[in-house]
């Protein structure tokens, strides 16, 4: 348990000299009760005295006070709350071979126009984000849940260099993370062959995938088997998308011709082995198959949840229960 007030907590303080001033009250009636009891003007009857119950409400009003003044600290404490949600990395290929035109305009377009209909169609309680990654990963937009500006990021989308599957998989596991609180924790360097084990993962993110857009064809490190193996390790799924034909198209890259061609194998490997699926964008059917696949996950995810009308609560119950006690017994509020 924390405290968002906690210099207030130095005012319990004050509790004890409360119950030695009672305690002095007390002290002082027997001095007075033996003093004038003789006199009669204190009765002294023995079916008159409350005995030990007469000191339970004023102990019960100085436990209130001591609750309430807890309180007053505002405590905190990290729950585990269930939540129906769920995190999605929409993954993109922008290498230069997303250029090609073995399907119209090209692929990266077609990838965009997927992306975009999977985004119009995901629910609220859905947080997306952005990678882009060619021979590199960047991190584009964090998860979030306004559409409009995860919309705006896959429409600035353009073709760059060479490829690097791990290189964009590492990338949005790295999103996942930190928007889970974790931090950054996967390091590209430490995947650079597969023979490297990987830095050991911070947390385990069962709620969230990846959705991969990409021909499937990688030119650079680290393997994606390996990066795959990664997200295993965490619970991450990934979801591969196919854009393109297996036969392929020629592209120009710096003044040479180079013939491109959909890798299936590559991406259907990434997706079993993560527990995810692969999808054809050029097959309508097969991509819708993907918003009844990716459905919301019941994750349990800690929570700081402020405990001060609970204690404030139970300081007035003391109260309450003390001040009925004092009325039923001596038909007075202390």
């Amino acid at each position: 348990m924390s405290f968002i007030w906690p210099v207030l907590l130095y005012l319990l303080l004050f509790v004890p000299l409360l119950f030695w001033l009672y305690a002095r009250m007390q002290q002082r009636k027997k001095v007075f009760a033996a003093r004038y009891g003789s006199l009669g003007i204190v009765n002294n009857a023995a079916g008159n005295r409350p005995g030990v119950r007469r000191h339970v409400p004023a102990f019960l009003f100085l436990g209130g006070i001591a609750i309430l003044i807890f309180s007053l600290a505002r405590p905190q404490a990290t729950i585990n709350v269930p939540k129906l949600e769920g995190t999605v990395i929409l993954t993109f290929d922008v290498s230069g071979s997303m250029s090609a035109e073995d399907v119209q305009p090209n692929r990266m377009e077609v990838a965009k126009a997927a992306a975009l209909d999977f985004v119009d169609k995901q629910p609220a309680n859905v947080t997306i984000g952005v990678v882009a990654f060619s021979d590199g990963g960047l991190s584009v937009q964090p998860p979030t849940r306004e559409r409009g500006e995860t919309i705006a990021t896959i429409e600035r989308l353009v073709p760059r260099r060479g490829t690097s599957l791990g290189n964009g998989i590492l990338v949005s596991l790295n999103a996942i993370a930190v928007d889970a609180g974790d931090p950054s924790f996967l390091n590209p360097n430490d995947l650079s062959s597969p023979e490297t084990p990987a830095s050991p993962p911070q947390g385990w993110y069962p709620s969230a995938v990846i959705v991969l857009f990409s021909d499937g064809e990688n030119n650079a490190q680290p393997a994606p088997a390996v990066v795959a193996d990664l997200a295993v390790d965490l619970g991450v799924r990934i979801y591969t998308v196919g854009v393109g034909t297996p036969a392929g198209a020629d592209i120009q890259a710096e003044g040479f011709t180079i013939h491109s061609q959909l890798d299936e194998p590559m991406l259907q490997y990434i997706a079993v082995t993560t527990g995810g699926a692969y999808y054809h964008a050029g097959n309508e059917e097969e991509v819708n198959r993907i918003y009844r696949d990716l459905q919301p996950r019941l994750s349990i995810k800690p929570e700081d949840l402020e405990l001060t009308s609970i204690f404030a609560g139970i300081g007035m119950l003391v109260f309450l229960i003390g001040g009925m006690l004092s009325l039923f017994w001596f038909g007075h509020v202390p």
